[in-house]
């Protein structure tokens, strides 16, 4: 199938790689932490043959640019107002700015493809979806798989200064720090497990990305709390995804998504975790469900 490597121009000047492929209404695809394009492009071979299906690189990735103050590859912030400014759960303003960033390349990229899109979401990038849509994207659908906010003490919230630890680490040069600390507060991986995971051959690809990982904490909120009140007010049609073998507290995340949007639907896939975008054959019937 033939896919079209283009870029578009953000608010700051960010240029943003995305390719596209199918025709049909256009679906954007958004990965979470530690993707680029080519980690939805099962997913978007799959919804090819009905769909104008967008994967991009969220900025700082792959081919994308970053014309956010400090450096072409660093999460810190512009100094302009943007429309996630005040969506942003954090409290600080470098990342509500950030946050604000990523929705303008969304904008971005839906002008480009006439207006108006539905949006995919997996991880921190169902997170954005969110963001997006709450801030006025024209977004006409929005599709979220395991968006990891946490419930109650559904498990140990990373502190409040995440993003800032993070960007001080990576202005260090520490970038395998980043990672590790991103894994066991952020995404909640044992210590133990994370060592296992850098003496195996896929850490470097982690590390390559963790200049990104202050994107990923702004999006998802202070402490990974779900902004339900701002779900409340959404009027966007979302379908809330989650895997039968994923952790139950994600599973309860993305079940109280659905809760909170007015006009919801909440699916479980069964057999699936939070790995599902290896398996676009799994995913890929319910969204044509929804999106069609």
């Amino acid at each position: 199938m033939t896919q079209t490597l283009d870029t578009v121009t953000s608010a700051d000047g960010t240029a943003i790689a995305f390719e596209r492929s199918g025709d049909g209404p256009p679906v954007i695809l958004i990965g979470g932490a530690f993707n680029d394009r080519s980690t939805v492009a099962g997913l978007a071979s799959a919804l090819a043959p009905r769909f104008t299906a967008v994967t991009y690189d969220r900025r700082g990735r792959g081919d994308s640019t970053d014309n956010s103050a400090s450096s072409g590859k660093s999460a810190s912030a512009g100094n302009s107002a943007s429309p996630g400014n005040s969506a942003s759960t954090d409290n600080s303003a470098s990342a509500a700015t950030s946050v604000g960033r990523e929705i303008e390349d969304l904008v971005a990229l839906i002008d480009r493809l006439g207006g108006s899109a539905s949006l995919f979401g997996h991880s921190s990038g169902a997170c954005l979806a969110l963001e997006a849509a709450m801030a006025g994207a024209a977004a006409t659908r929005v599709v979220v798989y395991e968006p990891p906010y946490v419930l109650d003490d559904a498990r140990p919230r990373p502190g409040d200064d995440i993003g800032d630890r993070l960007r001080a680490l990576i202005a260090l040069g520490q970038r395998d720090e980043a990672v590790a600390l991103f894994m066991t507060e952020s995404v909640g991986v044992p210590a133990e497990m994370v060592r296992a995971m850098q003496a195996g051959g896929g850490w470097g690809f982690l590390v390559r990305l963790a200049h990104t990982l202050p994107y990923d904490a702004a999006v998802c909120g202070s402490g990974l709390a779900i902004p339900a009140d701002r779900l409340a007010e959404l009027r966007v049609p979302v379908l809330a995804v989650n895997g039968s073998e994923s952790w139950p507290w994600i599973a309860a995340s993305t079940q109280a998504v659905a809760d909170a949007v007015p006009e919801s639907r909440y699916v479980s896939l069964e057999g699936q975790d939070h790995s599902v975008l290896h398996h676009p054959e799994a995913l890929c019937p319910v969204l044509v469900d929804f999106l069609s």
